[in-house]
């Protein structure tokens, strides 16, 4: 005879692996940005996640494939420094960063001493960013132009949001705009003197 005032089984509560993989990714953005990459470990990243840290094995399968897509997230946002969208990528340069911005400059500091982390965003920078830019840009030396726009990007964002240079932070901010609008077109738009393979 079986006993009715049994409760009924349950089903075993499903785990919700989107929210696990996004607690992981964040946990682990907060612990690379904090410390690089070469000081952050697992089961510190594990335990702000509030998850066993095998799981980190089992989502991204290793801390450098974390540390790949934490990179390929942070480095999402980019600017196209194209003629045409030059005034607007100087606005947004020059405006009050985000977060976002500042972890991702900051990410990038701490983590660029390590050879494989300095690889990684390398690959991610050329990939993701560089060569989107190369492709919009007219003319010869595409690719090397593409990489000056993105170092005078970061050089700007690190000296501005990093250091936090008085002349940048504090200077009209009109005049800011026009000049670095200046140096984007000069990089940006076709050079008029011959391919030096002619």
């Amino acid at each position: 005879m079986t006993d009715e005032s049994a409760a009924p089984d349950r089903p075993p509560r499903k785990r919700d692996s989107a929210a696990t993989k996004l607690a992981i990714l964040d946990a682990a953005r907060e612990v690379f940005t904090r410390s690089g990459y070469d000081a952050a470990g697992l089961r510190e990243i594990a335990g702000l996640a509030g998850v066993d840290p095998r799981l980190i094995g089992r989502y991204f399968g290793s801390k450098e494939l974390l540390f790949t897509q934490v990179v390929a997230d942070a480095y999402g946002n980019h600017l196209m420094m194209t003629p045409e969208a030059n005034a607007e990528a100087a606005r947004s340069l020059l405006t009050d960063p985000t977060q976002a911005h500042r972890d991702g400059m900051l990410l990038t500091l701490r983590s660029a001493p390590s050879e494989r982390a300095a690889e990684i965003m390398r690959v991610s920078l050329e990939r993701d960013f560089q060569q989107a830019l190369a492709d919009e840009l007219e003319g010869p030396h595409a690719a090397a132009r593409a990489a000056l726009l993105v170092a005078i990007c970061t050089g700007v964002q690190f000296m501005r949001n990093v250091l936090h240079n008085s002349a940048l932070a504090e200077g009209d901010p009109e005049v800011l705009v026009d000049l670095l609008r200046t140096a984007l077109d000069a990089v940006a738009t076709a050079p008029s003197v011959p391919d030096a393979a002619e």
